[in-house]
C-alpha cells in the first residue's frame, strides 16, 4: 500500500516550491493569462494535496480505499501540470486536457462521498 500522507506532503512542497517559482520567477517574463494558469494550478494543487493528506488517513484507518487517493493523485498531475506547462510555453492545446484532470478530482471527491454515506449506512 502507498503512503498516502507522505505522498500529500511532497505534494504541498512541491505547491509551496512552485508558488514561490510563480510569484518570484516568472513575474517578469509571464503574460498575466501564464501567471493566472500558474496561480490556479498551485492553488489547486495546494488545496487538493491537503485533501489527499486526510485521505491518507482514512485510508489508514480503513474508511475509504485508495481509489479515492489515486483519483485525486492523477487529477492533480493532469490539471496542475497542464497549467504550469502552458505556462512554459507548451501549445495550448494542452489546455484541452485540463477538465480531465478536474475530472478525476470531482470523481476523487465523489468516491470519498460514497464511503463516508457507506460507512454511515453501515452503522
Amino acid at each position: 500500500m502507498l503512503n498516502w500522507i507522505g505522498i500529500a506532503a511532497i505534494n504541498m512542497a512541491i505547491a509551496v516550491a512552485l508558488g514561490a517559482f510563480g510569484a518570484h520567477g516568472l513575474k517578469n517574463i509571464a503574460s498575466p493569462q501564464q501567471l493566472e494558469w500558474w496561480h490556479t494550478a498551485t492553488l489547486y494543487l495546494l488545496i487538493h494535496a491537503l485533501g489527499l493528506l486526510l485521505v491518507g488517513l482514512l485510508i489508514r484507518l480503513k474508511y475509504v480505499t485508495q481509489t479515492t487517493a489515486w483519483l485525486l493523485q492523477i487529477g492533480i498531475i493532469i490539471f496542475a501540470g497542464s497549467l504550469y506547462s502552458m505556462t512554459l510555453g507548451a501549445p495550448l492545446w494542452f489546455g484541452a486536457i485540463t477538465p480531465i484532470g478536474g475530472g478525476l478530482m470531482i470523481a476523487g471527491w465523489l468516491c470519498l462521498a460514497l464511503s463516508a454515506f457507506k460507512i454511515n449506512n453501515q452503522k
